[in-house]
């Protein structure tokens, strides 16, 4: 009798055990996932976003516990106000209007450095006859908006030509891809001062563009994730999430560019251009993709990990900013750049993403 008083207690106890780890299990998958509106700082959801994609469709950010919506905007200076006001948490803009508005008193830092070189730059037809930025004396220079990051580097270079940017030349809105592509083609700007993933479309969509030469800015870092400083301390959880989500999906992009492109247009279907075969499109978001991969290479900016923020690189950025006007004064390093996040944010396996990239089919 007593044997069988035990044997129903230990069960009881087994029960009672496994009940409790099938309600924490199910606690768990039913923990709710926080939505992040991140800015994304041009009107277009282009290839360039594949990271995002591919963390979305891997599921790597909702293990984290975070969904990310990507908020389009006309350029880096929107993604950057619309931080400092807190209407989105996080964004993905150039360094210009950060160190712009830094002086303000407003407490803007970058925690991942995403492009570590130079994205802007100006470029011309392929037959234009301008070879220089001296050459673009009297001339119409198109960007995507005037709140851009373009137009703020085009004002450095035409300073740093040793031209007036607000008398010797015009900075005209030019619009995004193919409305890019047929001002140019028409005539109506002469130069662009853009980036290179919006070159790329507007070489998709049959203006050919001659790169101007621009070493001095070659280590400049471009784009990185920027928050305030207190929403680093009260979703720092969540800012590591997608830091680390979006470092795994550049790793996943960089290793198979055609599933990073197929993955994009499942998540964002609107990102497939209409009026194209499959085959014309994939190559054209191939090629998309592949600009943009330039900048995520870290090692050729003396970066040693995924979203580095160099300081040596920034500093020199700040210097040439200073020099050409566009800051008014010299921002120390520290006061806009963190790289507290980034022992948490590298802590991934990168041969195993390697390996499932390369693996990877479409079903």
């Amino acid at each position: 009798m007593k044997t069988r008083v035990n044997g129903a207690r230990r069960a009881a106890v087994a029960l009672t055990f496994g009940a409790l780890f099938f309600t924490t299990g199910a606690t768990q998958a039913q923990a709710p996932i926080e939505t992040i509106r991140v800015g994304w700082c041009a009107r277009t959801v282009s290839s360039a976003s594949t990271p995002f994609a591919i963390a979305t469709k891997m599921g790597w950010f909702e293990k984290a516990g975070i969904k990310v919506e990507l908020v389009p905007l006309p350029g880096s200076g929107d993604c950057t106000k619309l931080v400092a006001t807190g209407e989105v948490p996080f964004a993905l803009p150039s360094a210009e209007p950060v160190l712009v508005i830094r002086p303000q008193g407003v407490d803007i830092k970058f925690f991942y450095t995403a492009y570590q070189g130079n994205i802007y730059g100006i470029t011309v037809p392929e037959n234009s006859p301008l070879k220089t930025v001296a050459d673009l004396k009297g001339k119409k220079i198109g960007v995507i908006g005037m709140g851009s990051a373009g137009a703020i580097v085009a004002r450095a270079l035409v300073a740093d030509a040793g031209m007036d940017p607000t008398k010797d030349v015009s900075i005209v809105v030019a619009g995004e891809g193919g409305q890019t592509a047929a001002l140019m083609s028409g005539g109506q700007v002469d130069a662009l001062s853009q980036f290179d993933t919006q070159y790329a479309l507007v070489e998709n969509a049959g203006v050919k563009l001659r790169y101007f030469a621009h070493p001095e800015i070659a280590k400049f870092p471009s784009n990185g994730f920027i928050a305030l400083a207190e929403t680093l301390k009260i979703k720092r959880k969540q800012a590591v999430a997608l830091a680390k989500g979006y470092a795994m999906g550049t790793t996943f992009a960089m290793a198979n560019p055609e599933a990073a492109i197929r993955i994009m247009w499942e998540v964002y279907p609107q990102s497939k251009a209409t009026g194209k075969d499959e085959e014309t499109a994939l190559r054209d978001d191939v090629s998309t993709l592949k600009a943009r991969a330039k900048s995520w290479d870290y090692a050729k900016v003396g970066a040693t990990r995924w979203g580095d923020n160099v300081a040596e690189n920034y500093t020199s950025f700040v210097a040439w900013l200073l020099k050409n006007g566009v800051i008014k004064q010299s921002i120390p390093y520290a006061d806009f750049v963190t790289n507290e996040l980034l022992d948490e944010v590298n802590s991934f396996d990168t041969p195993a993403i390697v390996a499932e990239a390369k693996a990877w089919k479409p079903k």
